[in-house]
């Protein structure tokens, strides 16, 4: 009787969860082909609103203005992310724990209050808004997801093949390009998708640290709305959804393959 109760409550939080999450999402993506221009009127079938969209020069300059913010901030990701995980891997003490733990902090907190303390401490350090404070506000919070990505390999990576090559008369450097790089590889590719989908599809924090100039796509979106969807936003938003689905999708099965190179080994020996 319980495990019928249970499933019965499981296909109603399914549901539920459907309804909520997904039908709109859907319907974003049928009215971006819809011939009318009210997003509440279907009249037909059209890519008129992708033709427009791709005619539209400001929406172009904003897009590169956000490809370009999120690769720079997923390269510095990257770099900090990955030295920090190698710096903090196989330290126990409580300070290292407590450091590890903030490191963790900028994907912890709000995001309008991340911005409200970006645009506080750009504005006492007398920083020009535009892309430079944009980057480094977004590599603060594109650093954890690198660095647990990174961390989690670490922690089951065996240390036999590094303290063998340097047995074997192998510098640190080489040990690090030839052994270890290639090892935690998946994890580093892994959250550079998620920090790159994340970049660049923020709108909250790069609202409070963007300059007059600069203009991302996320903001570009949201300025239009404010006078209404239109369906050439509705088409906006599917090639989006669809940018970011892929990243994350190709993060999920960066990491599988890992994974499964891990178990492979474990097997092996």
């Amino acid at each position: 009787m319980k495990k019928t109760f249970g499933h019965k409550l499981t296909i109603v939080y399914v549901a539920i969860l459907t309804v909520l999450t997904y039908v709109p999402i859907l319907l974003t993506v049928i009215y971006s082909f819809n011939e009318s221009k009210l997003s509440t009127v279907w009249n037909g079938f059209s890519l008129k609103w992708y033709r427009e969209l791709f005619r539209d020069s400001d929406l172009w300059e904003a897009l590169l203005n956000s490809l370009i913010l999120a690769g720079s901030s997923c390269l510095l990701a990257i770099v900090i992310g990955t030295t920090g995980a190698l710096g903090m891997h196989g330290r126990k003490s409580k300070a290292d724990k407590a450091v590890a733990g903030l490191s963790l902090m900028p994907i912890m907190i709000p995001e309008i209050i991340l911005g409200m303390v970006f645009l506080a401490v750009f504005s006492f350090m007398n920083l020009p808004f535009g892309m430079l404070t944009l980057i480094i506000a977004h590599t603060t919070f594109c650093v954890p997801y690198v660095y647990s990505m990174v961390k989690a390999r670490l922690v089951g990576m065996d240390k036999a093949y590094a303290e063998a090559a340097l047995d074997l008369g192998a510098t640190p450097v080489r040990v690090f390009f030839d052994i270890t790089l290639p090892l935690i590889l998946p994890a580093i590719l892994s959250g550079a998708m998620l920090s790159f989908a994340m970049s660049f599809d923020d709108v909250v924090i790069s609202i409070f640290v963007t300059g007059p100039k600069v203009n991302t796509l996320p903001i570009k979106i949201y300025t239009k709305v404010k006078t209404g969807v239109t369906p050439e936003i509705n088409a906006l938003a599917t090639i989006m959804l669809v940018i970011t689905a892929l990243l994350l999708v190709g993060a999920a099965f960066i990491n599988k393959i890992g994974v499964k190179e891990k178990s492979e080994k474990g097997e092996r020996k």
